[in-house]
């Protein structure tokens, strides 16, 4: 962590020159708020993209396609979190924000969403893991189809390896080697994987994707770093962004 922060490297003010820096500061995060909102009507008006290839996913209740994973609502978010094949336990990172979004599931139930993760690793790995980290949100494997892969967030051992072979070449950075040791798995099994957030509609019994995300698209599931972002120390994170992160159980 970084040191605390100091009179010595900080402006300091009054009341009234505070207020008016912070004023100045409100009206730009206006700016960036109704930004946000035009970026929202944005993604609602991105073209759909129907889904024909059949999918079957391994769940708690059986196998079900992916138009049961809507579980009767009219829209489907699906997390695509890193548990491969080779993997012990979930990534850190993907765990953090399943934590972030497990309390928020009965608020979603409420707007016709159904939030789900799907990942590679067996059903039974991921069962023990949900029980070991406490959540309630539903997590099905994609063990068995090729659903993870045609959306973009899954390769095989060799596709990675290809991939990633000018970065593996040049040094593994510290936080892939940091999330693969923490995941009980090797850096090409790691890497096996990618995080992504995807939505779907399902309309007159057809799905539709609507929206995909991935990299630091991400971080609005990640509800620590919008609190981190207004201390006074920010994020703290340096050079090494997410290696501080670990399980809730794990601090």
């Amino acid at each position: 962590m970084q040191n605390e922060p100091t009179m010595a490297d900080h402006q300091i003010a009054g009341r009234e020159e505070w207020a008016a820096a912070r004023d100045e500061l409100l009206a730009r995060e206006k700016e960036h708020t109704r930004l946000g909102d035009e970026l929202a009507r944005q993604r609602r008006e991105l073209p759909w993209l129907r889904i024909d290839k059949e999918y079957v996913f391994d769940t708690a209740d059986g196998t079900r396609s992916l138009a049961a994973l809507f579980d009767g609502r009219g829209q489907l978010l699906v997390y695509h979190f890193m548990f491969g094949p080779t993997y012990q336990a979930g990534c850190p990172t993907c765990s953090s924000m399943a934590d972030t979004v497990d309390g928020a599931l009965p608020h979603l139930h409420a707007r016709d969403v159904t939030m789900t993760y799907v990942s590679q690793a067996p059903l039974e790995k991921l069962q023990a893991y949900r029980e070991r980290m406490g959540w309630t949100m539903p997590w099905v494997s994609a063990a068995n189809n090729d659903f993870n892969f045609d959306l973009g967030y899954s390769r095989t051992e060799a596709q990675t390896r290809e991939a990633f072979a000018p970065m593996l070449e040049a040094g593994t950075p510290a936080t892939v080697g940091h999330n693969a040791a923490l995941s009980g798995t090797d850096v090409t099994g790691y890497l096996t994987q990618g995080p992504g957030f995807s939505a779907f509609v399902l309309d007159d019994g057809t799905v539709y994707q609507t929206y995909a995300t991935t990299a630091r698209g991400l971080e609005f599931l990640m509800g620590y770093y919008g609190i981190l972002d207004r201390t006074p120390k920010g994020r703290d994170e340096g050079g090494n962004s997410q290696m501080w992160i670990r399980r809730h159980d794990e601090y």
